[in-house]
């Protein structure tokens, strides 16, 4: 499993820290490990794309190498002869994992034979049949019932013959009594027929809770097989490193991505980690927003905790949150009056307070006006995304604002750079967005569940480096302008500096370039621009 170079590695720098899975530029032995790992990849024929990763590292002679990874399986396979085997394997042949995965295929198969078979769907048509049947059955009797009466009242009317009159009660009651003995037969017949089926129905919620069951305690012991190291010697099974996130419990799938695997078989074989990488090969799905050879950073789900616990021990580069902390400085203001601002924010600072972060455009609001009331910030902007942002003095400023963002009459308008491509001079993108559930803050193109978001779009110029695009976003889903360049659907050509639906670089090449909103005070139109820096 450990590779050599192929490529001469003489004078390349070693890094001095090891490489924060979160956020990093791949280094270039990384960037070697892969290619050579390209190379391998289109020998072979993969059946879907999905992640790869590298993992520089030394072993105890001080040779230099790498390892590589994929994330679950391979063409259905767990094992390969290039890549480090999974830290458990769950295919392996008559294993616990597979015997109990056979059984609950066959729950689901007697399920499935239950729900198929003539007897059940027999029953089933018999019930509907004579449901339908006590519906008409009771219309049509309820109608003669309802005729006779108004015959029976017709009569009273010209007849005051005592025996007559008493001739028609009981020919009423005798009506009446009938309806209710064929009733009662209608209703022994559905109650027999539905019995029937609620007998079979039975059968398939026991087996149901069965498989519910069974597959819960199959996925426990599952987690309890994958046990963790670190680079400190110790060990921590997945139920204990996720015991101390917010849902306690691992997520489907996790210790199966490449990062892991890469880490625990450089530590189960005493090789020293100097750098990681992990890409795309292969086709991606329509909802994958990947490129094949694109760098990614690893998920949050399922590898933020699982990673947070295996590097320790090793020293790691500074994240972009604590990066971020460290640029406290004073903004620019744009525009300015006695009820709001409107400042240039920085790529690289946060809107509002994050987790790891204090200073964010928020803290800097309440330090320069600290008589201001009410919530302060009218709307957003990404971490990475520079531009105009409108911050409210007072409560009842920010409460006007706030309703001209919900009315759709605020417009802005961005400026991006976007890698080279073949795109029409102006163009309308609808593509639905929702969060994919598995990897945020990274947003997905979903029918079924996405949110509408619209952009209309123009291009300014071409350039060696790329296209200066124009995007005006019609609706304001989180990052709508990003995934909208970057899907292909969309423009098919992701903004440069995109770490997570692109390529990184020295920054994120997107813009709030202009904003346009009516005053809080004299409702005048007014427009404020800030050119960009890229």
């Amino acid at each position: 499993m450990f590779h050599h170079f192929n490529k001469p590695t003489t004078g390349i720098l070693m890094p001095e820290l090891f490489t924060n899975p979160f956020y990093y530029s791949p280094h270039p032995l990384c960037e070697i490990a892969a290619k050579e790992t390209q190379s391998y990849l289109n020998k072979t024929e993969i059946k879907e794309g999905k992640m790869f990763g590298v993992l520089v590292v030394r072993s105890p002679k001080g040779e230099l190498g790498y390892l590589a990874a994929f994330s679950g399986l391979l063409n259905g396979c767990s094992c390969h002869p290039y890549f480090v085997p999974p830290i458990y394997d769950l295919l392996t042949p008559n294993g616990y994992f597979k015997a109990e995965e056979n059984e609950i295929s066959s729950i689901n198969s007697q399920i499935e034979h239950i729900l198929k078979s003539e007897t059940y769907q027999s029953a089933i048509r018999k019930r509907d049949n004579l449901n339908l049947q006590y519906k008409t059955f009771r219309t049509e009797a309820q109608q003669i019932i309802k005729l006779a009466k108004q015959e029976r009242d017709c009569r009273r009317e010209q007849n005051t013959n005592p025996e007559e009159i008493a001739e028609m009660i009981r020919e009423s009651q005798f009506m009446k009594a009938e309806m209710k003995r064929k009733e009662n037969d209608w209703k022994q017949l559905k109650t027999e027929a539905e019995a029937t089926v609620q007998q079979m129905d039975k059968k398939v919620e026991a087996l149901k809770e069965e498989r519910k069951t069974r597959s819960a305690l199959l996925q426990q012991w599952l987690f309890s097989q994958f046990t963790l190291l670190n680079c400190n010697g110790e060990t921590k099974t997945l139920y204990k490193v996720f015991d101390e996130t917010l849902h306690k419990m691992p997520p489907a799938g996790a210790g199966e991505c490449a990062a892991p695997k890469l880490l625990q078989y450089a530590y189960l074989n005493n090789l020293h980690p100097i750098a990681m990488a992990e890409f795309w090969w292969g086709k991606a799905s329509s909802n994958e927003l990947r490129k094949e050879g694109y760098y990614y950073p690893a998920c949050n789900e399922k590898c933020k905790p699982i990673l947070t616990y295996m590097l320790q021990g090793l020293q790691i580069e500074s994240s972009v949150l604590e990066m971020s902390d460290d640029k406290k400085i004073d903004l620019e203001i744009v525009y300015e009056d006695e009820c709001l601002v409107v400042i240039n924010k920085p790529e690289g600072v946060l809107s509002v307070p994050g987790k790891e972060v204090s200073f964010s455009v928020y803290e800097w609001a309440k330090h320069r006006y600290p008589n201001a009331t009410g919530p302060l910030m009218v709307h957003r902007l990404d971490m990475d995304t520079s531009g105009l942002l409108i911050v409210a003095k007072n409560k009842d400023v920010h409460k006007v604002l706030q309703e001209q963002f919900a009315n759709h009459t605020v417009t802005k308008k961005y400026i991006a750079l976007i890698e080279v491509c073949d795109i029409p001079q102006s163009g309308i993108i609808d593509l639905p967005l929702c969060c994919n559930p598995s990897d945020r803050p990274r947003q997905m193109v979903s029918k079924q569940y996405g949110k509408k978001a619209i952009t209309r779009y123009e291009v300014i110029e071409h350039r060696a480096s790329g296209i200066l695009i124009a995007f005006y976003p019609l609706t304001g889903r989180t990052h709508q302008l990003r995934v909208h360049a970057a899907h292909s659907q969309g423009l098919n050509a992701p903004i440069i500096g995109d770490v997570l639906y692109g390529k990184g670089s020295k920054r994120l090449c997107l813009h709030a370039a202009s904003i346009s909103f009516n005053h809080p005070i004299d409702n005048k139109r007014m427009t404020i621009e800030k050119e960009h820096s890229f």
